[in-house]
């Protein structure tokens, strides 16, 4: 018998997908709808209907994969398993660096939200004061906690406040809908407004953002009871769930919006705290102190679930050889990966340090596109691997993927062109000068170095599309801009910009699928098997 631990087969559809729920209503909820009205204006429901489909596209194709192969951190294994080290470890790449950050995002949105009535945590800048930080950093620790014990404690844990942070806004709705002026709805005043201004506030208003919880339950199969059975189901119905609560939370908020506030046109409402503040004006107090409430418990809950997946994750990286053993390891007694809990807590405090991103926009398209850079591969290698691993046995089969692998790589693609020229080049280069550190880990590990012909030569379609998108979103609507609002080097207006990223996209597509190993090296490693409930 082997000293490692398993992980422990405890979490059930329900909690499952009040995990994926729990991770979609975090701080999205809070800033979502203003945002994506000032972009878009009373169209803005389109941006959330938009980012919902792409989701649940993205969603199915690995619905198939973690049916299959139920791994903990299954979005890092499952591209190991059909294209080899150097995707996987690239994809894992940006996945630390999206689930990391999304940790401090949520600290960042309960610290903003709560300077409404305690206005020492932030200074005149609006970044976190010092005693902001402590209580960013102590939440952060308090995440920690949670996971440590078991899988059952937080599966419970998250299961009971999740259901919580569905009534608050359901309440809103409700009131909100009840001081409703329907001709808000003819208004203008959006910026850019128009199919552009939908289109952008799918990333921008943190849309597509909000939606990333779906992978919960991805991550955590390899700790659930059927993940055969459950995982699809939990990743649709956390989807459409959620999708319907931040539709009916958009059309509440474009109608109860007082007239005199639109002034300046949607584009003009700014608000730190906009339901708060939107319930204050209002005149119901109750429900503003009720929101100020759930503002901490809300993004804190999804923060808390992240710093789960982020460990997971860490477990995962570690484990395909790309990271150091010691987060490989899970605990006998509690089924825990706790070395990987640790450097998740160190790294979930070191993104809440004062820095240019403190403001909570200022970090939703950096994260948005740090989880696409994950996700495109998902329909990629679930169609190489219905060649390369005929003989898996699939409880679950998405039928018609010929048509739906395709159009998932493509429209989450655009939601990467979406995310503008200064998050594509920063994280694009980011990720493919971190390659030095593969080498580091490749040089020490001899099954790794062996592969390493075939395995670049399975990679070159993903550098391909890293030149294509970069490329394109230079050229296109979402570039660059001067500081007098200008686009040097725009060669394609919006939507043409978006219809070649799609065609493009279509042919790297089927390149990256035809560059697939030839036989798909999937492990099963006994250390990893997982204990049933008893």
């Amino acid at each position: 018998m082997s000293n490692q631990g398993q992980f422990k087969k405890k979490l059930s559809l329900l909690d499952l997908t009040f995990l994926g729920c729990g991770s979609i209503i975090g701080s999205g909820w809070l800033y979502g709808a203003m945002t994506a009205a000032g972009f878009a204006g009373p169209s803005a429901w389109l941006s959330w209907v938009i980012g919902a489909f792409i989701i649940i596209l993205i969603g199915l194709t690995y619905a198939e994969m973690s049916a299959a192969m139920p791994r903990s951190g299954g979005f890092l294994r499952y591209p190991d398993y059909s294209h080899g080290s150097v995707v996987g470890y690239l994809v894992g790449f940006a996945s630390m660096l999206g689930y990391t950050s999304v940790i401090g995002v949520e600290v960042i949105a309960v610290r903003q939200y709560a300077t409404i009535y305690w206005g020492a945590l932030t200074t005149a800048d609006g970044g976190p004061s010092a005693l902001g930080f402590a209580v960013q950093a102590g939440l952060v620790v308090i995440f920690f906690l949670i996971n440590y014990w078991s899988v059952n404690f937080f599966g419970k844990f998250n299961t009971f406040i999740t259901f919580f942070k569905f009534v608050v806004p359901i309440l809103i709705v409700i009131m909100l809908l009840l001081n409703a002026d329907f001709s808000n709805f003819s208004a203008g005043g959006a910026d850019p407004g128009g199919l552009h201004g939908i289109f952008k506030a799918v990333v921008a208003a943190g849309i597509a953002f909000s939606f990333l919880g779906f992978r919960q339950a991805v991550d955590f199969a390899g700790e659930a009871k059927n993940p055969q059975r459950d995982v699809p189901w939990a990743i649709v119905l956390s989807v459409v769930l959620c999708l319907g609560l931040y539709v009916l939370l958009q059309l509440a908020y474009v109608a109860a919006v007082p007239g005199d506030m639109l002034s300046n046109g949607w584009a003009g409402i700014e608000l730190t705290s906009p339901w708060a503040k939107l319930a204050g004006v209002l005149g119901i107090v109750w429900l503003a102190n009720l929101v100020l409430l759930d503002s901490a418990i809300s993004p804190a809950a999804t923060g808390n679930i992240f710093l789960s997946g982020t460990a997971r994750v860490m477990f995962a990286w570690a484990k395909n050889g790309y990271f150091y053993s010691v987060f490989a390891k899970v605990d006998k007694r509690t089924g825990l990966p706790r070395g990987a809990l640790w450097l998740a807590m160190i790294m979930g405090i070191a993104w809440t340090l004062p820095t240019q991103f403190q403001a909570w926009s200022g970090l939703i398209g950096a994260v948005t596109f740090s989880f696409v850079l994950t996700y495109m591969t998902g329909p990629v290698s679930v169609t190489a691997l219905r060649k390369s691993a005929p003989d898996l046995k699939r409880p679950f089969v998405l039928k018609g993927l010929g048509f739906i692998g395709p159009l998932t790589f493509m429209a989450a693609s655009l939601v990467a062109l979406w995310s503008g020229w200064s998050n594509i080049i920063l994280l694009v280069s980011i990720t493919v000068c971190s390659i030095v550190l593969f080498f580091a880990f490749a040089d020490k590990d001899e099954s790794i170095r062996k592969n390493l012909k075939e395995d670049f030569k399975a990679s070159g379609w993903l550098f391909g599309y890293y030149v294509f998108l970069v490329l394109m979103s230079l050229i296109g609507s979402f570039g660059p801009t001067t500081e007098s609002g200008e686009m040097p080097y725009q060669l394609l207006a919006g939507p043409w910009d978006s219809v070649v990223m799609a065609l493009g996209s279509l042919g790297i597509f089927y390149w990256g699928v035809n560059s697939a190993l030839k036989k798909a090296r999937i492990t099963d490693d006994e250390e990893e098997a997982t204990e049933e409930a008893s």
